[in-house]
């Protein structure tokens, strides 16, 4: 490896580059990633022509370094351009919820039960323990309150249809 060659062909490479049509701040860079390159493929096989080596590796580094800089501002550009994400809901349902779990048509069990897994996010066993039953009949309980009130609608608040 001969630095002295490598600081010898620097500037007449960074020329190459600007005559291509790099800018000299990308061509600057590109050369210093082709040294880079340089120092560790040249340890083992200096090639003949280290100058037009360093030509191409530069060339490719800019234009690899100028696609990537593109990509990056698609995607960019695609981010601003994304319509801003709607506002969250101001009404907490979390009333409209209670009222659903203690419908009318449950049992008062299967109420509790149903308040406890939906809105208290207990589990089913930990529902089944303070009710002192199986599990699997917790389970049936939440299931059969579920499905009894799969059917009740709650339109929007102030719809007459709702009361």
């Amino acid at each position: 490896m001969d630095e002295v060659l490598l600081r010898s062909l620097t500037p007449s490479v960074i020329t190459v580059l600007v005559r291509r049509g790099a800018d000299f701040a990308a061509a600057e860079d590109a050369v210093q990633d082709a040294l880079v390159e340089a120092l560790r493929v040249w340890a083992d096989n200096q090639p003949r022509d280290a100058k037009g080596w360093l030509v191409t590796v530069a060339w490719r580094k800019f234009l690899d370094a100028t696609r990537a800089d593109v990509a990056r501002r698609r995607r960019e550009d695609r981010v601003e351009e994304e319509p801003a994400p709607n506002p969250a809901s101001a009404v907490d349902d979390t009333l409209q919820l209670y009222f659903l779990c203690a419908h009318p048509s449950l049992t008062p069990a299967s109420a509790v039960a149903l308040t406890l897994r939906a809105v208290g996010w207990l589990t089913t066993r930990q529902i089944a323990a303070a009710y002192l039953v199986p599990e699997a009949t917790m389970a049936q309980r939440i299931s059969r309150a579920k499905r009894t009130v799969s059917s009740v609608r709650f339109d929007r608040p102030g719809d007459v249809a709702t009361v």
